[in-house]
């Protein structure tokens, strides 16, 4: 007997958003386990064509190299060759992308190419204070410089600020921006976004 391939318009499209430190990757990493979703990182990503020397990673290279932004295109092109990698996953979860008005609209013009479109975009929301706490924490072992410097986390909390505030405005006009609190145990937090999901 055939497989049916889950209906289209059955698939979670999730898109998440949060400062550092809110726990994203984590949270991303137990949700594609319980709901069979491809966890696609851009950061991930760019490395692993950069790294494999495809086509996209080339091209994305020689962009880097010149000292100019990868079109947002290439990005695009990267996430469709993965998606179709994965034909098994019954949804997936955008972790990095879209960072822009320009790059969420390119995101759901792709994908409505495709009959599909987000069903949700999440952003975990915990206390500036909280943040800054939990970097200060994994930079004594992540060895990350800027996980180290107060005022270079809290930099990066107001660049996130200003670029996602476009974003959230895009995605609630559709009807599809939630906030989760970030804030408890890895077993709460997770409780708090099944609940969301299921209720999607």
């Amino acid at each position: 007997m055939d497989i049916l391939a889950p209906d289209l318009y059955d698939m979670k499209i999730l898109v998440f958003f949060g400062k550092p430190g809110a726990g994203k990757g984590t949270q991303a990493a137990l949700l594609k386990e319980n709901y069979n979703l491809l966890h696609i990182s851009t950061g991930d990503l760019f490395r692993y064509n950069i790294k494999n020397q495809t086509a996209l990673g080339k091209l994305a290279q020689s962009y880097i190299d010149a000292g100019d932004l990868v079109p947002d295109q290439v990005t695009i092109d990267m996430l469709e060759a993965e998606v179709e990698k994965n034909p098994q996953a019954e949804g997936f979860i955008f972790d990095g992308f879209p960072r822009t008005k320009a790059q969420a609209e390119a995101l759901d013009t792709f994908l409505t190419g495709r009959n599909l479109a987000v069903s949700a975009t999440i952003a975990l929301e915990a206390s500036d204070d909280i943040l800054v706490e939990r970097l200060l924490k994994r930079g004594e072992t992540s060895g990350r410089s800027d996980d180290q410097d107060e005022q270079k986390i809290r930099n990066r909390f107001d660049e996130y600020n200003q670029k996602t505030a476009p974003l959230k405005r895009y995605y609630e006009d559709q009807g599809k921006f939630h906030t989760v609190d970030g804030i408890g145990s890895l077993e709460e937090i997770s409780a708090r976004l099944t609940t969301l999901i299921d209720s999607i």
